[in-house]
């Protein structure tokens, strides 16, 4: 299951728990004690209702084929037996819910198992025609019409259901593929990057190397001076290779905050960016590092729908929501983050707390922090 459809179904499963449940299980106790005679006939049509709650709770947790057969025998054969025995109309409650569940959620041929569903929970009622002396259009409403329109209907009901739960799992496939071409992104501009400081060195040293070798034998000077240049040229080129492995490249906050703004909006997320001041310059660099990652992990790992980011003259905080309850993984990231930070006199705090991750960067720079706060939202 992707990560980012398990927090949304969870919360589901909690909600259809939570609301469905209880009237489920007080229908059912209703019955039972409406239609029982005995302790035998209660023993019966509860074991019906108990399948019915149990099909209902694996169906929360996308996990019904499993109990699906044994659920579905135990209600089909409750009905039959309420209506020869107990002489209940009502037995097929918990084969009504159960098949609405099942039905649904057939690969193929959920049509004619509906069909199926409506015409077996009819047949058996019109049995009650052979134990019974009353009136044949009142056996006929009771055990035949209404049972029959009960399961045609909660199962008809339950197709549009089936389609909605479908939505929510493309909407947060759609959702995941948007986190990755973030990320992919943030792949092609560090290749980009890299391009930009080996490519033009490699050049360069390419033409000073060809240079040298023509001037070797005339002008051993500019030849000592040409390979000077190359030694110093290929140092800085790994100097600026290593910065950019590890993320220190300077950063503008400016275009990392609108970058970062871009990427959330292409994954559907809300943005909200205060600007309460200017950046400190000596802060402005790690900063811009800090949120870079931020906005990758809150892609990769949350299920986001607003995001918070507030910039102060020495510091910088992004609070997100759609944190998993359970602790995240070890963000290797951030971890050498605050270091660099704690290196440079500043704190970088990370907390995850009620399904909201806050991740802030302070630097105790003198100076006041007063501005004009400026304020972006995306809808």
């Amino acid at each position: 299951m992707p990560e980012h459809t398990e927090p949304t179904r969870r919360r589901l499963r909690k909600l259809n728990l939570i609301m469905l449940v209880p009237p489920l299980a007080v229908g059912g106790a209703a019955v039972v004690v409406a239609d029982s005679r005995t302790w035998w006939d209660a023993v019966i049509l509860a074991s019906g209702v108990i399948a019915a709650l149990v099909a209902f709770e694996r169906w929360t947790a996308r996990d019904l084929p499993r109990f699906a057969p044994v659920c579905l025998i135990i209600t089909a054969a409750v009905w039959p037996l309420g209506v020869l025995m107990i002489d209940s109309a009502r037995a097929s409650y918990g084969l009504a819910l159960v098949g609405s569940l099942v039905v649904p959620n057939l690969k193929r041929y959920r049509a004619a198992a509906a069909v199926g569903l409506v015409g077996y929970v009819a047949a058996v009622g019109a049995t009650r025609l052979l134990v019974s002396s009353e009136g044949v259009s009142d056996l006929l409403l009771q055990y035949v019409v209404l049972p029959a329109g009960a399961v045609a209907v909660i199962t008809g009901l339950m197709f549009p259901n089936k389609r909605f739960y479908d939505v929510v799992d493309e909407l947060q496939e759609s959702r995941r593929r948007e986190a990755e071409l973030a990320v992919i992104r943030e792949r092609v501009r560090f290749a980009s990057d890299l391009h930009d400081i080996q490519g033009h060195t490699l050049h360069v040293v390419k033409l000073k190397i060809a240079l040298a070798r023509k001037l070797v034998r005339t002008d051993a000077d500019r030849v000592d001076n040409e390979l000077r240049e190359i030694y110093a040229l290929v140092s800085d080129t790994i100097n600026q290779t290593k910065e950019l492995a590890y993320a220190q490249r300077r950063l503008n906050l400016s275009a990392e905050l609108e970058n970062a703004k871009n990427l959330f909006e292409a994954a559907g997320i809300r943005v909200r960016i205060r600007r309460e001041a200017e950046v400190d310059p000596r802060a402005g660099e790690l900063l811009g590092q800090v949120l870079r990652e931020t906005t990758t992990n809150i892609l990769r790992h949350a299920q986001a729908s607003q995001v918070e980011i507030t910039v102060s003259r020495s510091g910088i905080t992004v609070v997100n929501d759609g944190a998993p309850l359970t602790p995240l993984p070890e963000l290797r990231g951030l971890a050498t983050l605050r270091e660099r930070v704690a290196g440079n006199g500043g704190e970088l705090t990370v907390e995850q707390t009620d399904g909201r991750f806050l991740t802030a960067a302070t630097f105790p720079y003198p100076g006041p922090g007063a501005g004009t706060e400026t304020r972006v939202e995306t809808p």
